[in-house]
């Protein structure tokens, strides 16, 4: 799975473009994925991406870079999962750079 382009309103994964939030791992996509609003993001709300068991989860947050509350980045840290949070377009990158690598990683990326 290679992210394509980020680019206004679109995010393009190999050949599928989708016009709304996605979050998805070296192996692909997951279906019906609907967080919350960054701001009120919870572990609860990333249970079906953990279960891929990610050693690291990319944040991408849209244009600019917003931060989640800070008790999810405490309950991944318990978990043993590092998160890092981005404009969705770095987030991309990085997300492409880390499964070139062969990481556990994953990936959600806010429109």
């Amino acid at each position: 799975m290679m992210i394509r382009r980020v680019s206004d309103g679109e995010i393009v994964v190999g050949s599928q473009s989708f016009g709304k939030t996605i979050a998805l791992t070296p192996e692909g996509l997951l279906e019906d994925f609907t967080p919350a609003a960054v701001e009120q993001l919870t572990e609860a709300d990333l249970d079906t991406l953990l279960n891929t068991d990610p050693e690291m989860i990319v944040l991408g947050t849209g244009e600019r870079c917003i931060f989640p509350p800070r008790e999810l980045t405490f309950a991944l840290a318990r978990r043993s999962v590092g998160l890092d949070v981005m404009d969705s377009a770095a987030a991309a990158r990085t997300f492409n750079v880390l499964a070139g690598e062969g990481r556990r990683v994953a990936a959600i990326l806010y429109i």
